[in-house]
């Protein structure tokens, strides 16, 4: 990788507004079939899906042609919509989803977050053989929780072409929050090429789409701000290490057009309010390979839910979440107008929408914000001898006075920086409170040592454990002038489960340990070091207390879904905080959280940014 020189124009550079806008009537060019009209019951608005409710429903799968931003694709569909149509279910009840694959290839359905026997989960290969072509799988099931989830395909990248929608459980008692307007916000990613030749230019060159690469106008801003050495230092040590500042996304806006409720920008997706309205925004990740921050300018957002499950209200203004995370929150506009703003993560594009009292009326859309540099502890964790991050200004960081010398990444051994304090992966390494309760388990089931063989190019020796790290981008963005004074952004650390503790064992039995760990020059996705097919499955037991540590040895954030159980987040002290189902996991970090396996059977477990999982960062997962 030769990042430092600047790229001659690409062609998709002269059609970006194209792509990064779309068509204002982009989307589902067909008309519903007959066949499907009694499945769909109405056809939907623009931009708007369908809603089903009862106990029993249909749903068909087949191909669809679509243009979001000039060309007509072929598109994979629920029901003829993208998204597909938004269920809206009742805790406690019995439903039977019957799926009908009017594809020429099998397919799937994964019901993401909901807790069900695993013969119900729709994971090809782990829990069933996946629907054949022509074929119907009746997928039955009994509602054991509510909130908002959503449901996508398991098989190939047909997720990525369209195939997702909402799930809305209602709670048999009554909502706990109550709200005037209800919507849901589903963010997606859609590109014009064939998802597998998009996969394969990443596995001959992993940054491809990368057009934020450094240039010698960025070298020359360094040189002004650091001097002539320092610059040529810091240039030095990413060059060595084979490694970009800028690689925050394997893919950008140079493929990507990114959509709200599948409306592309230029589309403009409304919700209505009536002023004075309390309105409850469901916001899902449904994307297949694209972090979205979330802003709404002019109005606060209160968090109601995380990943379906109350939690205390936080009041932010601003937060970020990956393919798979759900937040629910609550906003009460005053104005006429207001954008909701979602930028990728990478800031080569966005997604946006409007509530407005009136179709028609638009707010001012904000321009995305600069491109941020990893920083150091990024990459490497926590640059002081603690645990977190404390008095650490991570934007501030100066990089360049770092010398790296003849630095060979491939080989290069952590533990001669930080005054040699290497950690031993093997050991917990967490700061514990002196709760006898929170000592140390009985055994201790220690990752795989392979994490240092061919597919892993980093590692991380001395990690950081804290929670309240927005992440990169998103890190004092009042001081560098890019939003107001006051502005807050969620962290992990402010997320608490209004309902306690599902397991009052607060001792668990056994510590997995697992190294989230990659090789971008093979474009290579691995739990410690071993790509999926590589792997034997991990083993536990029903109903065992388990303490599950990730480390992300990778200059990415993953976020990760283990299926057909809760992940219950605990800080580096031992306090339970919040249930998810999906946890990013950021650069140089290391997350603890424990979860009891209540249902038998074999459940997958793997990073929810779609072409990771498919290169082999995925684990089957046994509970017997």
């Amino acid at each position: 990788m030769t990042p430092w020189f600047p790229r001659p124009k690409q062609p998709w550079q002269l059609s970006r507004r194209r792509f990064v806008q779309g068509l204002a009537a982009g989307g589902v060019l067909a008309a519903t079939p007959s066949w499907l009209q009694a499945a769909v019951k109405g056809a939907a608005a623009l931009g708007s899906a369908p809603v089903l409710s009862g106990r029993e429903i249909d749903l068909v799968i087949a191909e669809t042609p679509v243009n979001f931003t000039g060309v007509t694709r072929m598109a994979t569909t629920i029901n003829g919509s993208i998204p597909a149509p938004t269920l809206r279910l009742r805790e406690g009840d019995e439903v039977t989803i019957r799926v009908t694959n009017r594809l020429p290839v099998a397919t799937s359905i994964h019901w993401h977050g909901i807790l069900l026997p695993y013969q119900m989960d729709g994971v090809p290969g782990i829990s069933y053989p996946g629907i054949a072509p022509g074929e119907t799988f009746v997928y039955r099931f009994t509602l054991r929780q509510s909130g908002t989830y959503w449901y996508h395909s398991h098989s190939g990248f047909q997720e990525m072409t369209g195939m997702y929608g909402a799930l809305i459980i209602e709670p048999r008692a009554g909502e706990r929050h109550r709200a005037d307007q209800d919507y849901v916000v589903q963010l997606s990613d859609w590109t014009d090429e064939d998802p597998m030749h998009t996969f394969s230019k990443l596995k001959v060159q992993s940054d491809v789409y990368n057009f934020n690469q450094p240039t010698f106008f960025d070298f020359t801003v360094d040189v002004s701000k650091m001097g002539l050495q320092a610059a040529l230092e810091k240039r030095q040590m990413w060059n060595q290490m084979r490694m970009n500042p800028t690689d925050l996304a394997d893919l950008s806006a140079a493929t990507l057009t990114f959509l709200m409720n599948g409306t592309t920008p230029a589309g403009n997706w409304s919700g209505l309010f009536q002023r004075g309205d309390r309105v409850r925004l469901r916001f899902i990740n449904a994307a297949s390979n694209s972090f979205y921050d979330v802003r709404i300018p002019g109005l606060k957002l209160t968090v109601i839910q995380a990943d379906g499950q109350d939690v205390e209200p936080v009041t932010v203004d601003e937060f970020r979440f990956g393919p798979g995370e759900t937040y629910d929150v609550m906003v009460e506009p005053q104005d006429d107008a207001y954008t909701i703003f979602a930028q990728s993560m990478e800031r080569s594009g966005y997604a946006r929408g409007t509530l407005t009292v009136r179709q028609g009326l638009t707010a001012p859309v904000p321009d995305p914000d600069p491109v941020e540099w990893l920083t150091m502890a990024d990459m490497m964790g926590a640059m002081s001898h603690g645990t977190g991050h404390e008095g650490m200004n991570h934007s501030g960081m100066d990089q360049g006075s770092m010398s790296m010398g003849a630095m060979d990444h491939s080989t290069m051994d952590h533990s001669q920086m930080h005054g040699g304090m290497a950690m031993d992966h093997s050991m917990h390494g967490m700061q514990r409170a002196s709760d006898n309760s929170l000592a140390k388990p009985s055994s201790t089931i220690r990752h795989a040592r392979t994490e240092y063989g061919a597919s892993v190019d980093m590692r991380v020796d001395m990690p950081r454990t804290n929670l309240d790290d927005p992440g990169i981008g998103l890190r004092n963005l009042s001081q560098r002038g890019l939003r107001p004074q006051g502005h807050r952004v969620l962290t992990l650390a402010d997320l608490k489960s209004i309902v306690g503790v599902m397991d009052d064992r607060r001792l668990p039995a056994r510590e997995l340990e697992l190294h989230l760990t990659g090789n971008m020059e093979r474009y290579s996705w691995s739990f410690d070091g071993l790509e999926f097919g590589k792997s034997t499955p991990v083993s536990l037991r029903h109903n065992e207390r388990v303490r599950i540590i990730l480390q992300n040895d990778t200059m990415m954030t993953h976020p990760m879904h283990l299926h057909g159980m809760w992940s219950e987040l605990e800080t580096d002290q031992g306090e339970l905080r919040v249930r998810r189902h999906t946890i990013p996991v950021q650069p140089a970090q290391r997350i603890s959280y424990l979860t009891t396996p209540h249902d038998l059977g074999r459940w997958a477990w793997h990073c929810h940014l779609l072409f990771h999982m498919d290169a082999g960062m995925f684990r089957e997962v046994v509970v017997s």
